[in-house]
């Protein structure tokens, strides 16, 4: 199987400028290909795996990636998906969220430079700053017709909202790319832009300025957008994106996030975001029909890419925080962990003197914490073995709790039957 029916098989292939030539052309040799990435943020996010694991892929067969960072793109900002003007940023923010993509490109691509095809990382400001507007419109406005470019969708469905419309500064954005995509064939004879959908309309801009200047051969090839069954993107929770800094999305939300994965959704997400071979993801497939209720794939799923973003040891660390909301025992959990678990669960606070000896009686911990509605609802519960104290099930109406039940020194763990938790805070 070629690369490209390996990606046509995960479903990644949505559009080719030229699927039998650009196949005939893999066959030959390695190419360089490319993908942009905008400095809207300092983290990359779930939804930019699609592409920066397609370049993966891409670089395991033998060619190479080149990455564009967005420093002159940034500051205009694509219209591609979106229903209303982008918030320009300054040059300080665009070098900052540079910096901060830089570090997890890193984990995901090959940078070696003994290797023949490393990854490159450019910034398109280097070959864009010193160009002055007159000679841009000169030398690249010309070939393009505004009718062209209106005909694009990610211009179209702008010029057809009337109450946001486009700017002149985002409906030249198309220009701006196929800039990019005309000087790294020029210059590091880059042969190939991989993007997603709605990059499609920039991206043909950029093979049609490369045939027009330099009379050369180029191929465009974009991915599906990641999308929910409903159709709704991918990536996104009640709290914002799902992002790969550990800062922003910890490991343990990481991992839940696709842990929770739809059924529906759950064998796409494998073929789009894992290595996994075709093999192991039938079998997945097979195992989701045999026991729908194990949820066997998406365990998989949040393995394989907690371990791909955070690493093995991450993963680890998740699942363990994970086994903690189903029952598990507290023994040998690590202080961060914990606190990944504490951040999902309803948390009051304390006053830390009442814990000293002899203590306070569990049933008014259960009432403070809101477990229970009142201290004989509480004693019921317990003498009815629903209430678990550090995942340790108590049964004793009497037992109080005292300052060497806190959990680092700091925390109380309370259930009420099988996953209704309470953490309450010493202070």
């Amino acid at each position: 199987m070629t690369l490209l029916d390996d990606l046509r098989w995960r479903g990644l292939l949505a559009d080719c400028t030229d699927t039998a030539a650009l196949t005939a052309r893999l066959a030959t040799g390695p190419v360089s290909l490319y993908c942009g990435f905008d400095p809207t943020a300092d983290s990359l996010h779930v939804g930019n795996l699609v592409p920066l694991l397609a370049l993966r892929r891409f670089q395991v067969a033998g060619h190479r990636p080149i990455i564009v960072a967005g420093g002159a793109t940034g500051m205009v900002g694509d219209p591609s998906g979106k229903s209303a003007e982008r918030n320009l940023q300054t040059p300080e923010q665009i070098a900052r969220n540079i910096d901060g993509q830089r570090a997890q490109l890193a984990m995901f691509l090959d940078f070696d430079p003994a290797k023949p095809n490393h990854a490159l990382l450019v910034n398109n400001a280097d070959w864009t700053a010193g160009v002055s507007y007159l000679d841009f419109l000169r030398d690249i406005g010309k070939f393009f017709t505004v009718n062209w470019m209106v005909a694009k969708d990610s211009v179209r469905a702008r010029m057809e909202d009337r109450e946001h419309g486009i700017s002149y500064t985002e409906f030249s954005y198309m220009l701006l790319q196929a800039f990019d995509f005309y000087h790294l064939r020029k210059t590091l004879n880059c042969e190939l832009q991989v993007g997603a959908t709605d990059q499609w309309g920039n991206i043909t801009a950029g093979t049609e300025l490369i045939r027009k200047k330099l009379g050369a051969t180029a191929w465009g090839l974009v991915f599906p957008l990641l999308t929910k069954a409903d159709g709704t993107k991918y990536g996104k929770t009640a709290a914002g994106a799902v992002w790969l800094d550990p800062r922003k999305t910890s490991p343990y939300r990481f991992y839940q996030f696709f842990v929770n994965a739809d059924d529906a959704d759950v064998l796409k997400l494998l073929k789009v975001l894992t290595f996994l071979s075709h093999d192991q993801i039938e079998l997945l497939a097979a195992e989701q029909t045999r026991l729908p209720g194990a949820r066997i794939p998406q365990k998989a799923l949040a393995i394989e890419l907690t371990a791909l973003v955070h690493g093995t040891e991450a993963a680890k660390a998740a699942i363990r925080a994970s086994e903690i909301l189903f029952g598990g025992p507290l023994d040998g959990v690590t202080e961060e962990i914990f606190r990944d678990v504490v951040g999902e669960i309803p948390t009051k606070d304390f006053e830390r003197a009442k814990l000293i000896a002899p203590g306070t009686p569990l049933l008014d911990l259960l009432v403070h914490a809101g477990l229970c509605p009142s201290r004989g609802q509480a004693r019921k519960d317990l003498e009815g073995g629903g209430i678990y104290l550090n995942n340790v099930r108590i049964t004793e109406s009497a037992r109080a709790v005292a300052t060497a039940d806190l959990l680092f020194g700091q925390h109380v763990l309370l259930r009420k039957g099988k996953r209704t938790y309470a953490v309450l805070r010493a202070g």
